[in-house]
């Protein structure tokens, strides 16, 4: 197929955009891909730059833990005009994210407290690790 004029086989486009066939057809799926129109009434669909663009920008936003949904309602706002509704959204994951990377901090001191009474125990007794995941 003609890159250069902006027109993708299914699996070309894939490759362009850095992702297999099947995350274009769940995409799809999902309402964030259009499926594009068959040209002449022939058997192959054809993809442009601006769906690889936008599988891109799909790609870029769940690199930042936007979920599918999120990502959704980002690109309902890609006009660029939206920024004030973006900043709602963006500010949201921001939260979410400090949540989860203090959920995560206080497993890493549980986790590490545990390691470190496995190693002073003595051979009598039982694994702290093991006790602690049995309670």
């Amino acid at each position: 197929m003609d890159q250069k004029a902006g027109k993708f086989s299914i699996g070309s486009f894939a490759s362009s955009a850095g992702v297999n066939v099947e995350t274009i057809r769940f995409y799809q799926r999902k309402g964030l891909l259009p499926m594009p129109r068959k040209p002449g009434g022939g058997s192959v669909h054809h993809y442009g730059d601006a769906d690889v663009a936008r599988v891109r920008f799909i790609k870029s936003a769940q690199r930042l833990g936007f979920s599918l949904g999120e990502v959704a309602q980002l690109l309902e706002l890609e006009d660029g005009t939206h920024c004030c509704d973006v900043r709602v959204l963006a500010q949201q994951k921001l939260v979410d994210i400090r949540e989860k990377l203090a959920d995560l901090h206080r497993i890493e001191a549980v986790l590490s407290s545990l390691v470190q009474d496995c190693c002073e125990r003595r051979e009598t007794e039982r694994c702290p690790l093991i006790v602690s995941l049995q309670r």
